[in-house]
């Protein structure tokens, strides 16, 4: 029979495509949202775009900001949470050698292993300090050796993908003089967005497309619609 080479596809940019999809989603739907309300809002004053725009750009400014900055936290604290665990580790081979020896032995045994297959293995593990202690963070804390990097390409990612997301559902309003006109091009630019980021995603993450598309549609318009009608009602 001939032999044929079995290639696995595995997608790893999980991280990053975290970060998009937080700053992403955000960006399109919360501005949309406010851009609504303010709609909402300024149509029942006879108030113009200017508003719109200008409130629409402090709030995308100030988003990516926090957000940017709540990524690089996340990241931040990966950073020190794996750091403390993995002295924590360090500490007890030395300290609880037995401990920590049958807590090696454990996760063999939970695969089913008996003592005589599992004992050269496990003595081999826990004869390398390293080793041992990267075993231990590996799999009885399920930890990953964080990227140094993370934190601050976490915080870029987020903030750019929120601004881009952001300028989607304002750009109408830029672009127009007609506030009703300049809404609904917005709900249509808006929400076309929103499904062909959902349909990405869903590619990215193992969802159908259409589905993921439908989903994060139904999201933002809920979103915006309520803010429209919220503002409207109050004004």
């Amino acid at each position: 029979m001939p032999s044929v080479e079995h290639v696995e596809k595995h997608f790893t940019a999980t991280a990053a495509v975290r970060d998009i999809v937080i700053g992403m989603s955000d960006g399109l739907t919360v501005p949309f949202a406010l851009a609504a309300g303010l709609t909402g809002a300024a149509a029942a004053l006879m108030k113009g775009n200017s508003i719109i725009v200008t409130a629409g750009l402090a709030e995308i400014a100030a988003g990516s900001i926090a957000m940017g900055l709540g990524g690089y936290l996340a990241a931040k604290t990966d950073t020190e949470h794996y750091a403390s665990e993995l002295d924590r580790e360090y500490r007890e081979t030395v300290e609880l050698p037995d401990i920590e020896t049958e807590e090696v032995a454990k996760v063999f045994r939970d695969y089913g292993l008996s003592q005589e297959q599992m004992a050269p293995i496990v003595t081999a593990i826990t004869g390398n300090q390293k080793k041992w202690v990267d075993f231990m963070m590996r799999f009885e804390l399920g930890l990953e050796p964080p990227d140094p990097s993370r934190a601050s390409r976490s915080a870029g990612t987020i903030a750019v993908s929120y601004i881009v997301g952001g300028l989607v559902p304002l750009a109408p309003y830029i672009l127009m003089k007609e506030m009703m006109t300049a809404l609904w091009v917005s709900v249509g630019v808006t929400l076309l967005a929103l499904f062909i980021f959902g349909a990405i995603k869903g590619h990215f993450t193992g969802v159908k497309p259409l589905r993921g598309g439908m989903q994060t549609v139904l999201v933002g318009g809920l979103a915006a619609a309520a803010a429209f009608l919220i503002a409207r009602l109050i004004s």
